[in-house]
C-alpha cells in the first residue's frame, strides 16, 4: 500500500542537497520524497540524455508526474502537436515505470467548448501512459452538467485537482502569497478520484499553522482512498516551497498514523557536496 507525496521541484535553496552538483540534487530529494512535478517540461523539451540522469538517479518506485510542454497545451491547444508529442515522449521514455502520468494542464481559457479537442487528444495518447488532465476554467467547477461531461471525456484519464482554497482563505502576509495571490486560479475544491490513482496539488501558505490545518480535509480524503485500494501521489506546495519539502514527509506520517498498513517513506540521505580536500 502506498501513497507517493512531493513537491513542485527537487531542489530548493532552503532544502538539503540544493549544494550537491546538479546531477546529484534529485537523488538527494528522491531519499526524501517518493514523486515530484515535472514542471520543467512545460518549459522545455529536456535532452533524452538528461532524462536518463534523472532515472539513473531515481528507483524504479519513485514517481514523476511530468508536464506536457506548453507548445502543446497552451500554445496550440492540443491541436496539430503530433511532433511534439513524439518528440517529447521520445525525451521521457528512460524514465518506464517512473512516469506516473503525463500531465496535461491546461490554461484557464480552456472551457466547455473545448472539451471534444481535448476527448480526441487523450484517445491519441498511447496506451502505455496514463494521463492526468487539470482544467482552470470555472464553468467545469460551478456547472454540475459540465463537470460530468469533462469526466466523461476524461474516459480514464485522471481529474487533478489544484486545491488553492488554503491560500484564499485569509488575505496574503508575505511577498510570496501575495504573489501567489495575482497567480494561482482560484477554483473550488474538487475531491472526486476517476482512477485508482488519483493526483491532487495542494497550496497551503507560508504559516506552517496553516497549511496542515489546511490539509486535513486531504489527510482524510488519501485514507479514504488508500482503504478502497487506490494510490494516491499528494504534492504539497507552499508559496515559498521553504518547508514543502519537511511538510510532504510530515503529511505522509498523518496519513500513515491512520493507515499502519502504508509503506513508509524513504530514511533521507545526508550527502555532502564535494570538498577541495
Amino acid at each position: 500500500m502506498r501513497l507517493h507525496v512531493g513537491c513542485a521541484m527537487w531542489t530548493h535553496a532552503a532544502w538539503p542537497g540544493h549544494t550537491l552538483p546538479p546531477g546529484e540534487r534529485l537523488r538527494s530529494y528522491a531519499s526524501r520524497c517518493t514523486a515530484v512535478e515535472g514542471n520543467t517540461t512545460f518549459y522545455a523539451i529536456p535532452s533524452r540524455a538528461t532524462v536518463e540522469t534523472w532515472a539513473g538517479q531515481t528507483d524504479p518506485g519513485f514517481r514523476f508526474v511530468v508536464k506536457l510542454p506548453k507548445i502543446v497545451t497552451h500554445e496550440r491547444r492540443l491541436t496539430g502537436v503530433d511532433v511534439e508529442m513524439r518528440t517529447f515522449l521520445d525525451a521521457i521514455e528512460p524514465l518506464g515505470e517512473r512516469v506516473e502520468a503525463l500531465w496535461v494542464q491546461l490554461p484557464g481559457s480552456f472551457g466547455p467548448g473545448d472539451v471534444a479537442v481535448l476527448e480526441r487528444f487523450l484517445r491519441r495518447v498511447p496506451r502505455a501512459y496514463r494521463s492526468a488532465v487539470e482544467v482552470r476554467h470555472r464553468a467545469f467547477f460551478a456547472d454540475a452538467g459540465e463537470e460530468r461531461r469533462l469526466a466523461r471525456a476524461l474516459n480514464g484519464a485522471e481529474w487533478v485537482p489544484f486545491d488553492t482554497t488554503t491560500l484564499f482563505a485569509s488575505p496574503p502576509t508575505s511577498d510570496a502569497e501575495r504573489d501567489a495571490w495575482t497567480k494561482k486560479p482560484r477554483v473550488p475544491r474538487r475531491s472526486a478520484a476517476l482512477t485508482d490513482r488519483p493526483i491532487v496539488r495542494y497550496l497551503g501558505r507560508d504559516d506552517t499553522g496553516l497549511t496542515v490545518e489546511g490539509w486535513r480535509f486531504w489527510v482524510e480524503v488519501a485514507v479514504a482512498w488508500l482503504n478502497e485500494g487506490r494510490t494516491p501521489t499528494i504534492f504539497i506546495h507552499t508559496p515559498d516551497n521553504a518547508q514543502a519539502l519537511t511538510l510532504a514527509r510530515r503529511f505522509h506520517d498523518e496519513v500513515r498514523a491512520r493507515v499502519p498498513g502504508l509503506d513508509p517513506l524513504p530514511e533521507p540521505v545526508e550527502v555532502e557536496p564535494p570538498t577541495l580536500f
